[in-house]
């Protein structure tokens, strides 16, 4: 238990450190850039050193991205201690993207100030308020800008991370099987005594259904192999050496259940149209001396048998063939063939619940699913940053001239202080998710290159990443939409102090 529990924490450790450094380091630099930048006097503008010194930390950041995704480049491999130092980098550097950022919203707010006094009296009015009251404004928008680029990184990198999953998926068996193999802590298959416990237990959950069984040689280091001429088995296949069995087996690998069995004869499952008639058995013939390499090679009749899906392509060799040749078999796992019957989630669950996780592992094949335990993190960074707009956007005016200038372009209607609170909170909004999306899309597409980074030969290649534009689009544009919207729904005007008694509803 002391072991399991010093693995975890030392995980645990290793995901706050990747986690809270790019956070740290974009918190530490933003938010004191932000507020160091806004003048306290809404006519003063701001230094553009402090805009330059941030444009070189935001460039800076991009190199170090950059570099990253350049060392995580296709054709290189990387131990595990490099691939952590590799995303490290990465990871800084996406932390120094956003720190770099921070003078921005002050900047944007000054520089909206001119282009503003063409808009109509909300949007004018919104534009004045904001720039009235900076420093509080551009905190808010620094925060939610935060927020919405690492909404955005994280979207972006587990949809190309998902899609790379996706090509990299292999199945374990036929869509809808039900596999129970040996637990991953026991690097071998069933005993005898095991296999007849896992069965009693799928029998109990699942009467009256055929279970198959694939076996396996019980002595790893004697060789046994099945070969045929112009026959191929594909790497992505399940059985890639070859598949030891019954009848049950051979049609649960076919898929149909009319395939003709005959103990004495290999079947060669393949898609290519071929024609094969035997097949070679190699074994070795002395298990005394392991160090007598010696070799015998025996030809059976074979026959060939169609298949569609590629990861189902073996060659299937009847267990009293390999029984003759002095071999003693073991289960390698159970299967319930989907033809017969497709196992629920309810039975799986019953199932799993039936079986120690120590004696068996249950699989049933669905295919590729793609996680969504990064959605709730995703929206919850958008909601942060929507709440953080808002900040800025509800409560009165900033004075009561800009009061009194709202009565008289509404004529006194509530309605145009709506329309004010909602061009303050959009535009506060629209100037966060602009910034986060400059700063969370690309953090997101350089950070997929050390995210993905092959530390095996036999890894697959990338393939192109899937970029959401789309959501980009919906939450840069809807996120301004929704805070508007909620700025109008929660305006509450209340006078100025300074406003005529007379003209106070």
């Amino acid at each position: 238990m002391s072991f399991d529990l010093a693995f975890y924490a030392f995980w645990a450790l290793i995901v706050a450190v990747f986690v809270g450094l790019p956070l740290m380091t974009a918190a530490a630099g933003a938010i004191p850039a932000a507020l160091l930048s806004a003048p306290s006097n809404r006519h003063e503008f701001i230094s553009r050193r402090f805009v330059v010194l941030g444009l070189c930390a935001s460039f800076a950041g991009v190199w170090l991205m950059g570099l990253g995704a350049w060392l995580a480049r296709e054709d290189s491999r990387y131990g595990g201690i490099e691939s952590l130092g590799i995303l490290l980098i990465a990871l800084v550097g996406a932390g120094l993207l956003a720190a770099g950022l921070g003078p921005l919203p002050s900047w944007l707010l000054e520089t909206l100030g001119p282009y503003a006094e063409r808009l109509p009296p909300p949007f004018r009015l919104a534009v004045r308020d904001l720039a009235h009251r900076r420093a509080h404004a551009v905190l808010a928008i620094t925060l939610a800008m935060m927020a919405t680029a690492l909404g955005l990184a994280l979207t972006i990198t587990t949809v190309g991370e998902t899609t790379q999953s996706r090509a990299e998926y292999l199945p374990l068996g036929r869509p809808g099987s039900l596999l129970v193999r040996s637990s991953p802590a026991y690097l071998g298959p069933f005993s005898a005594e095991e296999a007849a416990t896992v069965r009693a237990a799928m029998e109990r959950e699942l009467p009256g259904v055929p279970i198959a069984q694939s076996e396996t040689v019980a002595r790893a280091s004697r060789h046994f192999g099945a070969t045929a001429d112009n026959v191929e088995t594909p790497e992505e296949a399940v059985y890639w050496d070859q598949a030891i069995g019954d009848e049950k087996l051979l049609r649960y690998l076919t898929g149909d259940q009319s395939t003709p069995y005959e103990e004495g004869t290999a079947v060669v499952i393949t898609s290519a149209n071929v024609k094969v008639d035997s097949v070679d058995l190699s074994y070795e013939i002395n298990e005394i001396n392991e160090n007598d390499e010696t070799m015998e090679s025996k030809t059976v009749r074979a026959v060939v048998a169609r298949t569609s899906d590629p990861h189902m392509e073996t060659i299937f060799v009847p267990s009293k063939l390999v029984r003759d040749l002095g071999y003693q078999l073991q289960p390698g796992e159970l299967i319930v063939d989907p033809t017969l019957h497709r196992v629920t989630a309810q039975e799986q669950l019953r199932l799993d619940d039936q079986l120690d996780d120590a004696l068996a592992e249950i699989h049933v094949e669905r295919g590729f699913e793609a996680s969504t335990g990064w959605v709730p993190f995703a929206s919850a960074a958008f909601l942060a940053a929507l709440a953080c707009a808002l900040a800025s956007g509800l409560g009165k005016a900033a004075n009561g001239r800009q009061a009194r200038v709202m009565r008289r372009a509404g004529n006194g209607s509530a309605a145009a202080f709506r329309w004010f609170c909602a061009s303050r909170a959009g535009l506060s909004a629209l100037c966060a998710t602009a910034l986060g999306a400059i700063a969370g899309c690309p953090a997101g597409m350089l950070l997929l290159w050390p995210l993905t980074m092959p530390t095996t030969w036999e890894a697959p290649e990338r393939v192109p990443f899937d970029t959401p534009w789309l959501l980009i689009a919906a939450v840069v544009a809807g996120l301004p939409l929704l805070a508007a919207t909620l700025g109008a729904l929660f305006a509450r005007e209340q006078p100025d102090a300074s406003t005529p008694a007379e003209s106070r509803p």
